[in-house]
């Protein structure tokens, strides 16, 4: 199942800048695809490195956390759930990420405990891994306010 942006927004709290998911491309309960566009325009590109622009690669972990996200909250038809990045392990990145990639973020569920759930995830563009690193996520209850 696919999801577009205005779903995605509709499920994750992320905005400009910082949302890093573009599209959903396949889901379930346990593993999720999605892409990320890379453009020339993105912010960070001013900074890092404005002669040589490279995706940092700890954006590049937070758009496999946003991913893991989208398809723990889906999973859980959740409403008045925030999904929290808690940790990493294991991060290892391979490839540069320039403007003009498109990424393949792929995520899938190690662990569910409670509220903490564990992931390991990939970059990819072009086939070739670009990043790859084990997550860890959990949920912050708001309440039971709707928005």
């Amino acid at each position: 199942m696919e999801l577009k942006i205005e779903q995605i927004m509709k499920i994750l709290p992320h905005r400009y800048p910082f949302l890093l998911v573009d599209r959903v491309i396949d889901y379930s309960d346990e593993k999720i695809t999605a892409i990320k566009n890379v453009s020339v325009n993105e912010p960070f590109f001013c900074g890092h490195y404005p002669q040589y622009p490279i995706m940092p690669g700890v954006l590049l972990i937070e758009g496999l956390a946003q991913t893991a996200g989208i398809m723990i909250l889906k999973s859980m038809d959740a409403k008045n759930i925030s999904p929290l990045f808690l940790g990493i392990d294991s991060a290892r990145f391979k490839k540069e990420v320039r403007p003009g990639d498109t990424i393949i973020y792929e995520v899938h569920i190690t662990q569910r405990r409670s509220s903490v759930i564990k992931a390991k995830g990939n970059v990819t563009c072009e086939g070739v891994i670009c990043a790859a690193a084990e997550l860890m996520l959990g949920m912050k209850y708001d309440g039971g306010k709707e928005e």
